[in-house]
């Protein structure tokens, strides 16, 4: 770095100290400042290339024939008073759970998903606020039925106990490890395949996998055919039910290197 000459001339000894002062203010300052010191040049490193990759995906589904069946079913009721209310919804869904305990199905598989409380409004007198004319309570539970055989009894003897809501039925498999293993690979058989088709048509080959993702799904079926159109007259039938199957899906994304 070239030296940098400062002169200042001032008349008299005050203004002469003043003069050397500023000079030696400002050399230090050009020392120790960072916008005078030298920068150094940055190269780009260039040792290590650049990887070269393709991105597939890959889909494994299989159909398998499910062996639970899962039940939403509550009672609602609407009465002037609170204790009414509950009084009148605690027993229908006593006797609910009873009529299915009498099928077999254990405690641990029914469980309470929601108990609500809220008024019931009355909105023709166009009041403001609105008269409450009384509370309605709900109280639902999910019911997981192991027997599949046992399916349409469940929903008829619910009903028939007192159950005023029923919505659905949804049918799953218990134990989808080996389903989603076969489907795995099924998945990464796939996308290595559409790898190959692209690595040939592009005069590359695969050198190795540099990362794997994977998304799964089990897709239930829900499926209820009951007897609604039916005439009123018509005979008390029991509620036909038809499984179907369950399919158990994994998807995955896999980055290959090629060179």
């Amino acid at each position: 770095m070239d030296p940098i000459t400062l002169t200042l001339r001032f008349p008299g000894s005050r203004a002469r100290w003043l003069a050397a002062g500023l000079a030696a203010g400002f050399l230090v300052a050009n020392v120790l400042s960072p916008a005078f010191a030298p920068h150094r040049s940055l190269a780009a490193d260039t040792s290590t290339p650049a990887e070269h990759t393709i991105t597939v995906s890959g889909v494994g589904t299989v159909v398998t024939a499910p062996d639970i069946a899962d039940l939403r079913l509550g009672v609602t009721f609407t009465r002037p008073t609170v204790r009414a209310a509950r009084a009148d919804a605690a027993a229908a869904m006593t006797k609910v759970i009873a009529a299915l305990k009498a099928l077999g199905i254990a405690d641990k598989d029914i469980q309470t998903t929601n108990i609500s409380l809220q008024p019931a409004y009355d909105y023709a007198a166009n009041a403001n606020p609105p008269r409450i004319t009384g509370y309605t309570l709900s109280n639902a539970v999910a019911v997981t039925v192991r027997d599949l055989d046992k399916v349409g009894d469940a929903i008829d003897n619910a009903l028939a106990a007192g159950a005023t809501t029923f919505d659905g039925v949804s049918f799953r498999v218990d134990d989808p490890a080996k389903s989603q293993q076969q489907a795995r690979t099924d998945a990464m058989t796939q996308a290595r395949a559409h790898a190959n088709t692209l690595a040939a048509a592009a005069g590359v080959a695969i050198t190795g996998v540099a990362s794997i993702s994977e998304t799964s799904a089990q897709t239930p079926y829900p499926i209820y055919y009951g007897a609604a159109g039916a005439p009123a007259a018509a005979k008390d039938v029991a509620t036909p039910v038809q499984v179907g199957t369950a399919d158990v899906t994994i998807t995955v994304s896999v980055v290959y290197l090629i060179g």
